[in-house]
């Protein structure tokens, strides 16, 4: 029998690429895409209303208010999209049986470990961003049992969204220097390859439910990522990159974040 999958978020970089991967290509699951402008995940009643409406086994929620810098300076934005929707999506779920994926963030940690982060480790975000994320999380372990929250890092798409790796192509086009900062370090993570993980917990019922890391195996510094980027295009020869440990935020980040990827049975 079909399952039915929710994915909120959809315009997202994630939501774009489980639709191009998966919803032509599998017999097995019906795909339901949605964005803002079709579920506004803040609204309570129209949520439920929703769900009562559709019968769906899971959701994938890439639904998110990501812009760190700005959720500093209007953290009620970032909560209630973060956090307060989550909580709806969650009591959704709760009343219709939904099994609930939620992606999180490597941003809930403080990142003054030397060592990568387990999902034993305690979260203690220093931004609001990071602060919103971890609320969501707790209010989904609150109301339900059957869920995945899956934590992940630096997560870029070739194809779709904004992103650091699109954006340093675009920086190459129009600039010959490009300075870098060395301060932060983390896993870039491939939206294909965290689509395929999650699609993975489905199609194969998986039912060890809880909090998840999953990442793209290779630690290196947002410097080290830009270079990758610029050999992967064949474009470093004519680009100057430029390392600096002066990279000034408004917002506190981790400068450790890397996370030690979960394994699924």
């Amino acid at each position: 029998m079909n399952k039915k999958v929710l994915v909120t978020g959809a315009n997202g970089q994630l939501g774009k690429t489980i639709e191009e991967l998966y919803s032509k290509n599998d017999a097995h699951l019906e795909f339901v895409f949605v964005s803002k402008e079709n579920l506004d995940i803040t609204k309570e009643k129209e949520l439920r209303l929703f769900f009562k409406m559709n019968k769906f086994d899971y959701c994938i929620n890439c639904a998110g208010y990501t812009n760190v810098e700005q959720a500093e300076k209007t953290p009620e934005i970032a909560y209630k999209v973060n956090a307060e929707a989550v909580k709806n999506l969650a009591e959704a779920c709760k009343e219709t049986g939904v099994i609930l994926i939620h992606i999180s963030t490597d941003y809930v940690f403080d990142g003054v470990k030397d060592e990568p982060y387990s999902i034993t480790d305690l979260p203690n975000p220093i931004n609001e961003y990071g602060k919103s994320k971890l609320l969501g999380e707790r209010y989904i372990q609150s109301a339900l049992d059957r869920f995945f929250i899956i934590r992940t890092s630096w997560l870029y798409s070739k194809k779709h969204g904004k992103n650091f790796y699109k954006s340093i192509l675009a920086k190459s086009k129009v600039e010959n220097e490009l300075t870098i900062t060395t301060e932060q370090k983390g896993c870039p993570t491939d939206t294909v390859n965290l689509a395929e993980f999650i699609y993975q917990i489905i199609i194969n019922r998986n039912n060890e439910f809880g909090v998840y890391h999953y990442c793209d195996e290779k630690a290196m510094t947002w410097y080290d990522f830009a270079e990758q980027i610029l050999i992967e295009n064949n474009i470093l020869e004519s680009i100057k990159l430029v390392k600096s440990n002066n990279y000034r935020t408004f917002a506190n980040r981790p400068k450790n974040s890397v996370l030690i990827k979960s394994k699924l049975s």
